[in-house]
């Protein structure tokens, strides 16, 4: 593909890295509900802003960009250099490795969006994180104890507990049945809830909350969207309020994108990076992505 050319109001990156995530799999399977052919895909990008007619960024400036119809509406971050809106891109300053930078952009946003407007999680609450391997988990975990919050976590395979013990509280072994559990464990349930495995344990995760508590909808990890037959009086518990999140470069402030950034530096906080790949290893990638081989974010360098 020939380089982009930015016209004003756009800004034009060279890709250093780009984080996989399940959306852009969704994307190619064809399950996704929205976007145009043909198109380079990849939700979100790490790199250094090459060109800005409009005057936004200057040249050299490190940059992420995600979401807002990325890799869907207009050619995304699979690439060695990608054209997007201006208020797709937030700047920052580091000097952290490509791989580690890369994993950060959607990863933090969907944690920092859940977490916040999500769930309103507070210091001292309880926090439920159904499928706490994935890197959205991982970074809710590190978020909410930074907040003293107390995590739960959870995970499929009884192989990955000593794993997420370095990042929770608690570790429950999913079975799909695991309210009682938690339950027991909190007194009565959480006080807030992420659902990262999708349609087919929501029912359980809100189980798991108590009274007042909040669920948020974030992820399909399982690929199950929707839920037949709804019917919210049969379906809810008492009391226990259901949410969801989706976000976008505008609502990652960039003060917390650059804090998390340097708490990394600091080694105050980890990235949970699973494995990197090259621009040549997309198929690789995909292939470890769709299997669940990854603990954490793949990413992949362009360079």
């Amino acid at each position: 593909m020939p380089t982009p050319k930015p016209t004003p109001g756009q800004v034009l990156i060279r890709v250093e890295a780009f984080g996989l995530n399940r959306s852009e799999l969704h994307f190619r399977r064809g399950v996704a509900d929205n976007g145009t052919f043909p198109r380079i895909p990849g939700i979100e990008a790490t790199g250094v802003v090459a060109d800005c007619p409009g005057g936004e960024f200057e040249v050299g400036t490190q940059v992420v960009t995600l979401m807002g119809g990325m890799g869907r509406e207009f050619d995304g971050g699979y690439a060695e250099y990608t054209c997007v809106p201006a208020s797709n891109v937030i700047a920052f300053d580091s000097d952290l490795p490509w791989a580690t930078l890369g994993a950060i952009p959607e990863m933090l946003q969907t944690a920092y969006g859940s977490l916040t407007t999500g769930v309103d999680g507070h210091k001292g609450q309880t926090l439920l994180i159904r499928g706490g391997t994935s890197s959205i988990g991982l970074a809710l975990a590190v978020l909410a104890r930074r907040r003293d919050m107390r995590v739960i976590s959870t995970t499929r395979q009884e192989s990955r507990r000593e794993f997420l013990e370095q990042h929770a509280d608690h570790v429950v072994i999913d079975d799909g049945d695991i309210a009682d559990e938690v339950r027991a464990l909190t007194d009565g349930g959480v006080d807030g809830a992420v659902e990262l495995v999708g349609a087919n344990t929501l029912r359980d995760t809100l189980r798991a909350t108590r009274t007042h508590g909040v669920v948020c909808f974030t992820g399909m990890l399982s690929d199950q969207w929707t839920i037949p037959d709804f019917y919210p009086m049969d379906y809810l518990p008492n009391g226990v309020r259901l949410t969801a999140y989706g976000g976008s470069a505008t609502d990652l402030p960039p003060a917390v994108l650059q804090d998390f950034i340097d708490d990394v530096a600091t080694g105050t906080i980890s990235v949970p990076v699973a494995k990197t790949y090259r621009l040549d290893e997309i198929v690789e990638a995909h292939t470890d992505m769709e299997n669940g081989a990854l603990t954490g974010k793949g990413v992949v360098l362009t360079r």
